[in-house]
């Protein structure tokens, strides 16, 4: 059966009564309080964070150079595919060579190679991985911000699968393979705001939209959005991003996408800009002599850090924000700490695990390393995350409850992520919405669940025997009531 439609309004069940969210059978990731109506005991709501794994990408070829940034990463098929910018710049802020936009592949999210596509001719030679230079008179105009997506709109033509935008104002541009690139339109398509950052598109499937956002100044760095049912033309008039409990800081990139287990909910990871200036802590930052010879040229490339945020969103225009970094500037002692590192790519994707061959997918994001440093080449760090992993309900030993809103939900299972040690665990009760129990679906009729699972389907014990049947329940309002002792509880769902 089908989820119920994101916008579906809440239904009243009496005057006396608080009205059930319909949920239908959609997953219900705990990155807001959206479902929650409260916490009880130790429960708290915690903000994840990835792991570092290896370096995948060093841009150590003549046309890269070490203004490797703006990245865009996704799967089509089989094939992976990264576009990245290419640059070198002089203390982060003079120009060495054109900048240029590259693609790389991989068939498993790890190992990238740079496919020789003979299209640009660089040094001499078109034996090279470039797609777009800055020298293009037609094209060049895009080339410091490329930002590609693979088209999902079922109604979009074969010959326009990729779609991008770039520039500032903001272009559309279409291709048929994602190599191939040819502008949609002779005018922009988004014209008010500040350009110079990445800046994306997507196709929104719930909605049945493209949604664009892109970088404008409001009291320092921030983000404004638009929407049109046709991506060459028909844009709204863009707004600025609402933010709980706030901003978080200036936000340079914003890294905005529907979250594919859960589309109805947006995921965001920009990257939080932060000068602190010149003061007595700036020294102990790595390279304190690089870093003033780097503020001769533009101070903040001296003294401004850059760090990755988490932000999430129903609407795609109001957004809770963690104030917590979500990726920190890490304990190493060179090439760290500095302006233009920790961007992370637009998008996420799936890879294996490199754990061990029967642990399960997880999701990969790439941040940028040792950007803009004179005489070496930039990085992409892999980072890894579990399946919804970004926020938890969590509750130490002590134990805790999370309850939830009234909902409605379609199915006759109840699946969780969940994470637990071996002496903790949590259990599920359903109660009507006066919060009583309904028979056969308290928390004491559910066993402990105890492990580590992506998709694990409750239980409960009736007249003696074990049943995972919710069928009698579907459709009618109820509040789930999640019990946790050392344990995390990162989401759900109703099959």
């Amino acid at each position: 059966m089908l989820a119920a439609p994101v916008c579906a309004q809440a239904v009243s069940e009496g005057a006396s009564e608080p009205a059930a969210t319909d949920i239908g059978n959609r997953r219900e990731l705990f990155v807001d309080r959206h479902l929650v109506d409260a916490l009880e005991g130790e429960a708290r709501q915690v903000l994840h964070h990835p792991v570092p794994r290896e370096v995948v990408l060093v841009s150590d070829r003549p046309w890269e150079g070490n203004g490797l940034n703006y990245v865009t990463v996704f799967q089509d098929g089989d094939l992976y595919k990264m576009y990245y910018r290419g640059g070198e710049y002089d203390r982060g802020v003079t120009s060495m060579h054109e900048q240029v936009y590259c693609l790389a592949t991989s068939r498993d999210g790890i190992h990238w190679e740079r496919p020789s596509l003979g299209l640009v001719k660089f040094g001499g030679s078109k034996d090279n991985n470039i797609l777009l230079t800055e020298k293009d008179k037609a094209l060049g105009y895009i080339c410091h911000n490329f930002s590609p997506f693979l088209d999902t709109n079922p109604d979009a033509s074969k010959l326009e699968r990729y779609k991008a935008v770039g520039g500032g104002p903001l272009f559309a541009l279409v291709s048929a393979d994602g190599v191939h690139w040819r502008k949609a339109t002779d005018t922009p398509i988004i014209t008010k705001g500040a350009f110079d950052s990445q800046n994306l598109a997507f196709w929104d499937s719930v909605r049945g939209e493209y949604r664009a956002y892109h970088r404008q100044f409001r009291n320092g760095r921030d983000v404004m959005t638009e929407t049109s049912a046709r991506f060459s033309s028909g844009w709204t008039e863009p707004v600025f991003l609402e933010y709980s409990p706030g901003r978080g800081g200036e936000l340079y990139t914003n890294q905005i996408t529907p979250y594919k287990r859960a589309p109805h909910i947006f995921l965001g990871f920009p990257t939080r800009y932060e000068d602190r200036g010149l003061n007595p802590a700036t020294r102990h930052l790595p390279q304190w002599d690089y870093r003033q010879l780097r503020s001769k040229g533009s101070r903040r490339e001296g003294t401004a850090v850059t760090e990755g945020l988490f932000m999430s969103s129903r609407d795609g225009a109001h957004f809770h924000v963690f104030q917590e970094a979500f990726i920190r500037p890490g304990l190493r002692t060179r090439d760290s700490w500095f302006y233009g590192d920790n961007y992370q790519n637009n998008g996420l994707v799936v890879t294996r695990s490199t754990l061990a061959e029967d642990a399960p997918d997880e999701l990969s994001m790439y941040l940028t390393e040792s950007t803009l440093q004179n005489g070496k080449p930039g990085k992409l760090r892999r980072y890894t995350i579990r399946m919804d992993g970004f926020v938890s309900i969590n509750a130490p030993m002590k134990g805790g409850r999370v309850i939830s809103k009234p909902i409605r939900f379609f199915g006759s299972q109840l699946s969780l992520n969940c994470s637990s040690s071996a002496r903790g665990g949590v259990r599920v009760g359903l109660t009507n919405l006066q919060g009583k129990p309904l028979p056969g679906y308290s928390l004491e009729n559910c066993p402990w669940i105890y492990g580590d699972f992506l998709d694990r389907t409750v239980e409960w014990i009736q007249s003696g025997e074990v049943t995972d049947d919710l069928g009698s329940t579907a459709g009618q309002p109820v509040k789930l009531v999640f019990e946790l002792k050392d344990a995390d509880l990162f989401s759900f769902k109703f099959n």
